[in-house]
């Protein structure tokens, strides 16, 4: 693998999340990150200690999602579950935001619960991605409102979406769009120079990871790992 593929690959948190996955699918698919050397997993909670078992010894490290995806839950609840998640072993935590509060312009109340995790995040020495979930807050002044805040109070990363974030459709069906370049230059610009961006939910083929790339954004969740890092040795080898 060589350098220009081997930093894309190092842009990929490779995603372990869908609500079926067994323990086999997790061994599985961190084998796959194993494998093709990515920065990560996002796995879900309870995953946490058996991932980091897996990928002991590797230069793959363990992420955890956090109040996912709806980001329902209760400050103290994130702050329990990102301390025990890191207990576990995670050192990367993906946070969803209060999506509700967030609408509604409660900007104290998410910068508190931002802030709550951030601090849990970096006492233990992990790091705190914010997902602002941008299939639901669709507002540019909201979008930027939240950049500011992840930058007052120190998050490493902002991040567009869980993968989750599904609206319903004229015809009835539920769909999302996940990240997309606007959003990705947004936060970009809008971020201060140290809160890096990471975009999640669509990036599904090689030319995708390239133009998030393109956009300033170090990060990108995928599923489609394989075709993503195949795609990049054939091209760039």
């Amino acid at each position: 693998m060589n350098k220009q593929v081997l930093e894309l690959t190092k842009m990929i948190d490779h995603s372990i999340l869908h609500p079926t996955f067994t323990d086999e699918d997790l061994k599985r698919e961190c084998e796959i990150a194993k494998k093709y050397h990515t920065a990560s997993v996002c796995v879900k909670p309870y995953a946490v200690k058996q991932a980091a078992e897996i990928l002991k010894g590797s230069d793959v490290l363990v992420g955890c999602v956090i109040g996912f995806p709806a980001g329902n839950s209760a400050i103290k609840v994130k702050v329990f579950e990102t301390e025990q998640a890191i207990a576990d072993g995670a050192v990367e935590i993906d946070m969803v935001i209060n999506i509700g509060k967030a609408l509604q312009g409660d900007w104290a109340y998410i910068e508190d619960e931002i802030d709550q995790v951030a601090k849990a995040c970096h006492a233990k020495g992990a790091i705190v991605k914010v997902i602002f979930e941008t299939d639901f807050v669709t507002k540019t002044e909201d979008k930027i409102k939240l950049c500011q805040i992840c930058t007052k109070v120190g998050a490493d990363y902002v991040k567009t979406s869980s993968g989750y974030g599904f609206v319903k459709q004229p015809n009835g069906d539920y769909n999302y769009k996940g990240a997309t370049i606007d959003d990705l230059k947004l936060m970009r610009e809008h971020s201060g120079t140290k809160v890096k961006v990471k975009a999640a939910g669509g990036v599904r083929s090689l030319d995708d990871l390239l133009a998030v790339k393109e956009t300033g954004a170090t990060r990108s969740g995928a599923t489609a790992t394989i075709t993503m890092i195949e795609d990049a040795m054939k091209r760039f080898s």
